[in-house]
C-alpha cells in the first residue's frame, strides 16, 4: 500500500516568496482531455459528497480525476447521491437504500464528508455518522488503510520537531467493520438503583482478525517489512484473541517482522518516535484514534487519504477529515486528501496505476511550487483556496503531459 504515496519527493525547504500564474478554468483541461479519441475503458463512480466541505473537496477531486485518468484513456460515468445530513434533509434518513444500492453497483465509491453542527442533536439513528457506518457495514469494506506521510515540503507544518517528523511514512491498517462500533448488545438500560447505564461490546471473530491480519501483513511486503500489532492484550478478552490470532497469521509470513504493542504505550511512541513504525495493524475504535493522531504528525488532517477495502467488490475512498462545517462554503479546505483519495481509488480500487501516478506527482509538484491552503500555510508561501489549489493541480497535470509529448 505504501507505492500508493511513495512518490519520490524531492527536498524542499522555503516556499517561493512570490508567486503569479494565470488563472485557468477546470474546464479547459476537460474540453482538451474530450477532444481525443474514445476512452478505450470507462468506469462507474458512486460520487457522495456528503455535508459541509465534503461537496467542495469532491468538486475539486473530480476535475483531477478526470483530467489524469482521460490521458491514458480511461473515462467514468458518475452517479452522484446524497448521504449523511445531506440525505437526511432530502430524504429523512442518512443513507438511503438508492445511495447504498448505487454504492454496491459501481466500480468504486468516493466520498467527500459527513456531518455537521446542524444534526447534532438527532437521534443516534438519524445522525449523520451513522449513515457512515451503515454504508461501510452495508459494503462489508472490512480493512480502512490510511497512510501518514510527512511531505518534505511540509516538515515545518508539523508540530514535531524536524528531527521527529522529517522521514514519517506509515501505514495505519484498521479493522473497519466490527469491535465495539458494531458489537451487539449495546444501548441503554436503568440499573438497580435507578441509574441510567450506557453499553456496548467490544466482540471479535477469529476470521474477522485474521482478513484483515493478513491485509497488513501483504501491506508491509510493500514496504519495509514490519507490522506492530496495537491491542489491549493485558486487559481486554478481545484484545487476547486479537494477539493469538495476529501471531498464528504471521506464521503465513515468515519474512515479515511482527511485534506487539499496547494501545497507550502505541499512543504514546506515535509522538516520540513515529518513524519507529512502518505498518500499524489494530481493531476498529484503535485505528480511529491512533491514525488521527498519526495525522497531525504530518501538519494537518488535510492532507490524509484513505481506502476502505473488501476481497471483493468495489472500495470506499475518502478522505480522513471531517465536515469542518465552520469553513464550509468559504473556499478555505484542503482538496489535498480527497484528491489523493482519488489517487488510491485508481490504484487500488481500478488498478489503474499510471493516471494515480500522474495525481500523485502533481500533488508534490504543486506543493513543490509553494502552494498551500490555510492549514499548511507558512511563511513565503502562496495561500491559496480550494478551487485554486485545484486548478494549480490540473496545471501540473497538463505540464507534465506536454513535457512527455
Amino acid at each position: 500500500m505504501a507505492a500508493a504515496l511513495h512518490l519520490n519527493a524531492k527536498p524542499f525547504s522555503l516556499c517561493s516568496p512570490s508567486i503569479s500564474l494565470p488563472k485557468i478554468s477546470p474546464s479547459s483541461f476537460r474540453v482538451k482531455c474530450s477532444a481525443g479519441t474514445s476512452p478505450s475503458r470507462r468506469y462507474n463512480i458512486a460520487l457522495l459528497p456528503g455535508d459541509g466541505i465534503g461537496p467542495e473537496v469532491i468538486a475539486v477531486a473530480k476535475d483531477v480525476l478526470n483530467f489524469a485518468a482521460s490521458l491514458e484513456g480511461i473515462g467514468f460515468d458518475y452517479k452522484e447521491m446524497p448521504m449523511g445530513g445531506a440525505a437526511l434533509d432530502l430524504t429523512g434518513v442518512p443513507l438511503p437504500d438508492e445511495t447504498l444500492l448505487a454504492a454496491k453497483d459501481s466500480d468504486a465509491i468516493l466520498f467527500g464528508a459527513i456531518g455537521g453542527y446542524k444534526w447534532d442533536d438527532n437521534p443516534k439513528h438519524l445522525k449523520p455518522e451513522t449513515g457512515l457506518l451503515q454504508l461501510r457495514k452495508g459494503l462489508g469494506v472490512f480493512a480502512n488503510l490510511r497512510p501518514a506521510i510527512v511531505f518534505p515540503q511540509l516538515v515545518e507544518a508539523s508540530t514535531l520537531k524536524r528531527e521527529v517528523a522529517e522521514g514519517v511514512d506509515l501505514m495505519v491498517v484498521r479493522e473497519l467493520t466490527g469491535g465495539i462500533y458494531f458489537g451487539q448488545p449495546r444501548g441503554f438500560k436503568t440499573g438497580e438503583n435507578g441509574e441510567e447505564i450506557g453499553f456496548n461490546t467490544e466482540v471479535y471473530a477469529a476470521q474477522e482478525i485474521d482478513r484483515v491480519a493478513r491485509v497488513a501483513f501483504n501491506n508491509a511486503r510493500k514496504r519495509q517489512g514490519r507490522v506492530c500489532s496495537v491491542d489491549k492484550a493485558n486487559v481486554l478478552e478481545a484484545s487476547i484473541l486479537w494477539r493469538k490470532r495476529v501471531t498464528a497469521i504471521a506464521a503465513e509470513y515468515p519474512d515479515i517482522e511482527l511485534s506487539h504493542m499496547y494501545v497507550d504505550n502505541a499512543a504514546m511512541q506515535l509522538i516520540r518516535e513515529p518513524k519507529q513504525f512502518d505498518t500499524i495493524l489494530t481493531n476498529n475504535i484503535f485505528g480511529d484514534i491512533l491514525s488521527d493522531a498519526a495525522s497531525m504528525i504530518t501538519g494537518s488532517i488535510g492532507m490524509l487519504p484513505s481506502a476502505s477495502l473488501r476481497e471483493s467488490g468495489p472500495g470506499l475512498f475518502e478522505p480522513i477529515h471531517g465536515s469542518a462545517p465552520d469553513i464550509a462554503g468559504q473556499d478555505k479546505a484542503n482538496p489535498l486528501a480527497t484528491v489523493l483519495s482519488a489517487a488510491m481509488l485508481l490504484k487500488y480500487g481500478l488498478g489503474e496505476e499510471n493516471a494515480a501516478k500522474r495525481i500523485e506527482a502533481a500533488v508534490l509538484d504543486t506543493l513543490d511550487k509553494g502552494f498551500r491552503t490555510g492549514d499548511i500555510y507558512s511563511a513565503g508561501c502562496k495561500r491559496v483556496g480550494c478551487k485554486e489549489m485545484g486548478e494549480e493541480l490540473l496545471k501540473s497535470i497538463e505540464s507534465h503531459k506536454l513535457a512527455t509529448v
